[in-house]
């Protein structure tokens, strides 16, 4: 694994009708849905260590931390981008922002745990344990 701090990846997207969160279901207005939002930066943070993995890792999320601060309707440019900003052994923690032209979206910090991808799979086989 040679991961370490200041690995990026950045999105850039439109908003479409499938982003909103009438159409998702959490909430009633059309705008970007909060699920949606944290998607795509967990999809960041996925793109910016996924080739500094060991074959046969991959991560996942454990922890979240998102302030959706402004509304963005359908066919608004966003782009979201992080930054992996610490790294404890397996456990990798990721700043991400996201921003129309001229707005703030969102912030907020994601973490993630390397493991190895058959393992954790087996764990989820009938007979295996759930338990890390």
């Amino acid at each position: 694994m040679t991961l370490a701090p200041g690995l990026r990846a950045s999105l850039l997207i439109m908003v479409e009708r499938e982003d909103l969160a009438t159409k998702i279901g959490s909430g009633d207005v059309p705008v970007l849905a909060t699920p949606r939002l944290l998607a795509l930066a967990e999809m960041a943070t996925v793109q910016a260590v996924r080739e500094h993995l060991e074959a046969g890792e991959t991560s996942v999320g454990t922890r979240v931390e998102l302030d959706h601060l402004a509304a963005s309707p359908v066919g608004t440019h966003i782009e979201i981008s992080a930054e992996l900003t610490t790294v404890d052994g397996r456990r990798l923690v990721f700043g991400f922002t996201a921003h129309d032209r001229a707005t703030l979206v969102g912030k907020g910090t994601i973490e993630r745990v390397v493991v190895d991808r058959e393992r954790f799979l087996g764990r989820l086989a009938p007979g295996g344990t759930s338990s890390r």
